[in-house]
């Protein structure tokens, strides 16, 4: 199977395109050099740009989309990263006729759902509740692929991705983490389940502690491993810790507002000229 990966170059991207090149053929895309230990084809470009985003595609079976600015930015920004640049993406894959997207959604787009009380997962048919401009970039790019489903018979996973890290750091990752192994998996159940549609998982291992229930992506075949409960030792408390926890988001969802969607520092408040 041919498969590009947008945001090659980033923290997600560099670890997939390292792992996954003796199953898949990788083709790489980024506004960022390959790293250097990058290993095949590699496509250097913005792949909100149509005119990029057609020839990336071009031969490939599947497309891995992790591109996008990774914390919360301007709306504008955000747009541009997550909804233009998926938008772009899903046209050029009507256009070559590829079928599958394995897209790099966020725990963000829910992240101001209340974590239960009761204790029970949260579903992934609760509704969007983003935290930040990031989180409804990526409530929209889902929406697109939900388009393009029903439109254009693309299939798609829509990962929710946790906190992707080497090893959890902090006590709220003991129900967020996900490990470097897991992610992969995640990835490759995602390029080869038979199903049609959307099918939105939550991104995270098989922590004892999760928030999100993971019966989703067991049903297209990722089945976690790995545990945030192994490193629990490891982790110090922090005055923050309780805060981040009534809400899934955790300091995305607690932190104070800091932006608004428009800058108005150099309109005139009348509107005249």
């Amino acid at each position: 199977m041919r498969v590009l990966i947008t945001g090659a170059s980033g923290h997600i991207g560099s670890v997939l395109a390292d792992r996954l090149d003796e199953q898949f053929e990788i083709r790489g895309l980024d506004v960022r050099a390959a790293p250097a230990s990058y290993r095949g084809e590699f496509v250097v470009g913005d792949c909100a740009d149509p005119v990029v985003a057609t020839e990336a595609v071009r031969d490939m079976d599947a497309v891995v989309h992790l591109a996008g600015i990774a914390t919360e930015a301007d709306l504008l920004l955000v747009l541009h990263g997550h909804v233009l640049g998926t938008a772009a993406l899903l046209d050029a894959m009507v256009r070559h006729g590829v079928r599958r997207m394995v897209l790099a959604s966020s725990n963000h787009a829910v992240g101001m759902t209340p974590r239960p009380a009761s204790g029970e997962p949260i579903q992934t048919g609760t509704p969007p509740r983003p935290d930040t401009f990031y989180g409804v970039g990526k409530v929209a790019a889902e929406a697109l692929l939900s388009l393009y489903a029903d439109r254009h018979g693309i299939s798609s996973v829509a990962m929710r991705i946790g906190s992707f890290l080497e090893r959890p750091t902090s006590r709220r990752n003991l129900a967020t983490w996900l490990s470097y192994d897991d992610c992969v998996a995640m990835v490759e159940a995602g390029l080869v389940a038979d199903f049609e549609g959307v099918v939105p998982i939550y991104g995270i291992s098989a922590n004892r502690d999760a928030w999100w229930d993971l019966d989703a992506g067991r049903s297209i075949g990722y089945h976690p491993r790995d545990d945030a409960a192994a490193y629990e030792h490891e982790l110090p408390h922090a005055p923050e810790d309780e805060a981040e926890a009534q809400w899934v988001g955790g300091p995305f969802a607690t932190g104070a507002p800091t932006r608004t969607a428009f800058e108005l520092d150099d309109v005139s408040e009348g509107g005249g000229t």
